[in-house]
């Protein structure tokens, strides 16, 4: 008779094999071409652009001699506070109510997962025209930092509901029959047990959305205008640092300043997506 193999043995005996040593060479030749694609974008950014920074790049206000990129900057923070103002309470709620109220097979539930999938796809130039036919033009808005905003919460807002349904979704059944248990109703189950577990996926995607609002141009350009200065209102148009680098870099003579702004604007992503997680970490802690 064969000896039957434990399960120590299998696992052996599956580590052993060439094909098991060929996916492992295969994964870790995948992890270090993408780790080094990532290495090599910043250092030839900082290469480049750390040189090319210098004080008069962040001066008030915009001239062709200084080209300062500090109204972009403090746009670029506006419209990140705009747009996430604006988007994460729809998507957070309706992440709620998809997961935790919603009862399962809901043909409604399918409708919007299906229609929040397909928006992701959509390019952020249809997002663009969308927005100047319908905040710029329809609604009178012009050009400025609130159609802007709201083109580009429309753009993220899948983005959010979509982490955040899959954050709620990882949260044990065991923690919502515990409160039940103990006598609590949905609504503090949902926002005292439920949701604080959560918070680490739900600012993924806000992560995510920061991400999209810093790097967005052809939205922006329909919608909040290309103006140099730092935007006086919501009414008023103003452009984001993306915008900003753009327009240097398609006027073709400044280019070194395109690149110094390049640096901020990874310091900037890098600053937010640091400050995000340790805020992430700081309330699931409490």
């Amino acid at each position: 008779m064969r000896k039957k193999r434990t399960p120590a043995k299998w696992i052996t005996a599956c580590r052993n094999h060439p094909m098991s040593f060929l996916q492992r060479v295969l994964v870790f030749l995948a992890a270090f071409i993408t780790f080094s694609i990532l290495v090599a974008l910043i250092v030839y950014i900082l290469v480049m652009g750390v040189p090319n920074l210098r004080p008069s790049l962040f001066a008030w206000k915009y001239t062709s001699e200084n080209a300062s990129m500090l109204p972009a900057i403090i746009n670029t923070l506006v419209m990140i506070v705009l747009v996430l103002l604006l988007s994460v309470p729809f998507g957070v709620g309706a992440a709620i109510y998809l997961v935790e109220y919603a009862k399962r097979g809901n043909k409604l539930v399918k409708l919007v997962r299906i229609t929040a999938e397909t928006l992701s796809g959509i390019p952020s130039i249809v997002y663009g025209l969308f927005g100047f036919l319908m905040f710029v033009v329809a609604l009178h808005m012009g050009n400025s930092m609130l159609a802007g905003a709201l083109t580009l919460a429309i753009m993220v807002l899948p983005t959010i509901l979509r982490t955040t349904e899959e954050a709620l979704k990882a949260v044990p059944d065991s923690f919502r029959e515990g409160s039940f248990g103990l006598g609590a109703g949905r609504l503090r189950t949902v926002f005292r047990i439920v949701l604080p577990s959560a918070v680490p996926g739900i600012f993924s995607g806000v992560i995510l959305a920061i991400g999209r609002v810093v790097g967005e141009t052809a939205a922006l350009i329909f919608t909040s205008g290309t103006v140099t200065g730092v935007a006086g209102g919501l009414l008023e148009s103003g452009r984001t640092l993306a915008i900003h680098m753009y327009c240097l870099l398609n006027e073709g003579l400044y280019t070194k300043e395109a690149y110094a702004t390049a640096v901020v604007l990874l310091v900037l992503v890098i600053g937010i997506n640091a400050l995000s997680g340790a805020v992430a970490k700081r309330i699931t802690k409490s």
